[in-house]
């Protein structure tokens, strides 16, 4: 399906060019942009509101009045799915569905803002203003690295998937190379077409840029300009209408939520310390004590190296060894006293018959036994 912004409403058609959808809620709409991971249309409108439509559901997400008057330059950053809205004061702003304010404003030139482009990889922005300049800016840093003087200005401008950015000023449409290390001398290639140019687009995984202009579209061959290394698993320009069906079913089961569009997609992954160390706080109150605090370390005194099986047998036999041995002294101690007792006894026996031995019993032998 593909989007057509007529002179009152938004109209949907499908690729037979039948007319599937009309909505009235999007109305006035200057400039479309499709967030693909999303599946959402973003569009403004000469009223001067950014609306989001999720296609894939047909309900308005978010609708944003941005209080800067009509919006004619419009731009997606396709790293964070970020919207870049250029105004006539000169400012470029940055939007969210989220957030009713603008993430950042930016003050790129001293005329009004005539086109905006931003590289695939989400880290080079470039503007061109009514002050006939052109200004390439570092989203990370948000601050110009590179400034260009334009006799006429330009009025469109695209950046291709290797870094090559097309610039429209007039009928001529000029194409520069690597353009935020160094500063650019002169155009890489540049190429005059019939009537005044109205927009630019490079063909993804293509040499090749469209034009479009008061007499028509032009193709334009530019060398160098597409990737020619593809991730078949996000992107194939050659798939079949098979392999495009399933894509398609896939895509709608890993479509990202619009609260998840934020100015550093990294930050999503990591923990909110300050939160979480007030729970911790909160709960420590609560209970009296930190349920998270380690106890102090207690050294426990024990021999080094693993038990093995052998020292396991060795360790019963002397634990056995010393049960017999507490087993023999209690028996010889019990043989002792019943010696020292028979002694005893004898003696005793002895004793008593010396004392009534007679004058004859000395003839008598007498038994010791």
């Amino acid at each position: 399906m593909y989007a057509v912004a007529q002179k009152k409403w938004l109209y949907i058609y499908d690729s037979s060019g039948i007319e599937l959808h009309c909505i009235r809620k999007f109305n006035d709409v200057l400039r479309m942009q499709f967030l693909p991971y999303h599946f959402l249309l973003a569009t403004a409108s000469a009223t001067g509101f950014l609306q989001y439509l999720d296609v894939s559901v047909g309900k308005e997400v978010a609708a944003v009045c941005t209080k800067a008057g009509r919006l004619d330059v419009m731009c997606q950053n396709p790293q964070n799915a970020v919207v870049h809205l250029g105004h006539s004061n000169g400012t470029v702003t940055l939007w969210s569905p989220n957030q009713k304010e603008a993430l950042v404003k930016m003050l790129c030139h001293q005329g009004g803002v005539r086109s905006v482009a931003v590289d695939k990889t989400g880290t080079y922005m470039v503007t061109s203003g009514m002050d006939k300049k052109l200004k390439v800016f570092d989203i990370r840093t948000f601050k110009p690295l590179q400034s260009y003087f334009l006799p006429a200005g330009a009025a469109s401008l695209s950046l291709s998937q290797r870094g090559l950015l097309s610039a429209a000023t007039g009928d001529i449409v000029q194409v520069y190379r690597d353009v935020w290390n160094t500063p650019v001398k002169k155009p890489y290639m540049a190429h005059k077409v019939h009537g005044a140019v109205w927009g630019l687009h490079f063909c993804p995984f293509e040499d090749v840029l469209g034009v479009g202009h008061g007499e028509g579209f032009t193709s334009m061959l530019v060398p160098g300009a597409g990737e020619p290394n593809f991730d078949g698993l996000d992107s194939n320009p050659y798939r079949s209408a098979k392999q495009r069906q399933e894509w398609e079913v896939k895509a709608l089961l890993e479509k990202i939520n619009p609260e998840l569009i934020t100015l550093d997609p990294g930050k999503l992954g990591q923990v909110d310390f300050a939160t979480f160390e007030q729970k911790h706080q909160d709960k420590v109150k609560a209970l009296g004590y930190d349920p998270l605090a380690k106890d102090k370390f207690k050294p426990r005194m024990r021999k080094k190296g693993r038990s093995s099986t052998g020292g396991v047998e060795r360790r019963k036999n002397q634990v056995a060894h010393e049960d017999q041995r507490g087993v023999i002294i209690a028996t010889l101690a019990e043989k002792a006293k019943t010696e020292k007792e028979r002694e005893t006894k004898n003696k005793k026996t002895v004793e008593s018959s010396a004392v009534q031995r007679s004058a004859l019993d000395r003839f008598r032998k007498v038994n010791t036994k």
